[in-house]
């Protein structure tokens, strides 16, 4: 029987490991590179014969425990792991959340834009970062450090987005998707809990049941500072912390929006 696409993927990775890369002795000179299926078997605590049938082609179901005891055999990254699940007619086994923080770059980069205003999300919906003007952009509010808390509990968001009840109901979609997302998350899950308890409106909208994720679209705004502000929005999901997410806010060029932003954003460094 011909080698599957499986087969293939197991073989090319474990040319590409090392013994080092897995805590295996060199065992002096190697007719092959990387490790030998034997010790792929070993690692992975299944039969050599089981794992040789895997690359010919001749066992195309393996299990998700061997999957998963597979991956940690060959060093994959959470790229190979997902890979190798999807050529095995498997969805991947989410892992753990990690806790919640900024990568140092992703900082910079906010700090980058200083004429428009941006946030680094987390899983759910707390605010993990902003450059300088995102902060001035979202300033009227108690800075529960929460965008869920503040658009239901906090009433400046009531004059703050010019569409209430538009900015809630998106606002409930998108922490529905992160709250049932594989593997849930437990702060989205304690937010709701939350919320359903000291917000019926948040409850109703929850009761609805949508699911819908931030997408590139127009906002518009009341800030009290700079008055009305009709700002494009677009999300971006951070690859290195799945969950998070960057929302970056900007004004047309040349617009009476434009404007005001650049006001707010001078009224921000003025100490």
């Amino acid at each position: 029987m011909a080698a599957s696409p499986l087969g293939d993927y197991l073989r090319g990775r474990r040319a590409a490991v090392r013994p080092a890369d897995v805590d295996l002795p060199g065992h002096g000179p190697r007719r092959v590179p990387g490790l030998r299926r034997e010790e792929v078997a070993v690692l992975a605590g299944v039969s050599a014969d089981y794992y040789v049938r895997l690359e010919q082609g001749r066992e195309r179901s393996p299990s998700a425990q061997v999957l998963d005891a597979l991956a940690d055999a060959l060093a994959l990254d959470d790229d190979g792991r997902q890979h190798l699940f999807r050529l095995a007619g498997l969805a991947p086994r989410p892992a753990a959340p990690a806790p919640e923080r900024a990568d140092p770059a992703l900082l910079q980069l906010l700090d980058s834009w200083p004429a428009t205003p941006a946030l680094l999300l987390g899983r759910a919906y707390d605010v993990l970062a902003a450059n300088r003007l995102g902060s001035a952009l979202f300033g009227g509010f108690e800075h529960s450090g929460n965008l869920v808390v503040d658009v239901f509990l906090d009433p400046a968001a009531r004059t703050f987005y010019a569409d209430w009840p538009a900015a809630a109901a998106s606002t409930v979609a998108g922490l529905r998707l992160l709250e049932g997302a594989p593997g849930g998350d437990r702060r989205a899950g304690e937010l709701v809990r939350r919320l359903l308890r000291e917000s019926a409106e948040f409850a109703e909208l929850w009761a609805r049941n949508e699911a819908r994720g931030k997408s590139a679209g127009v906002k518009g705004f009341v800030h009290p500072q700079v008055g009305p502000l009709t700002l494009r929005v677009q999300t971006f999901d951070v690859r290195s912390a799945p969950g998070q997410q960057l929302v970056v806010y900007h004004a047309e060029p040349g617009s009476v929006s434009a404007q005001s932003l650049a006001l707010l954003g001078s009224l921000a460094v003025t100490p």
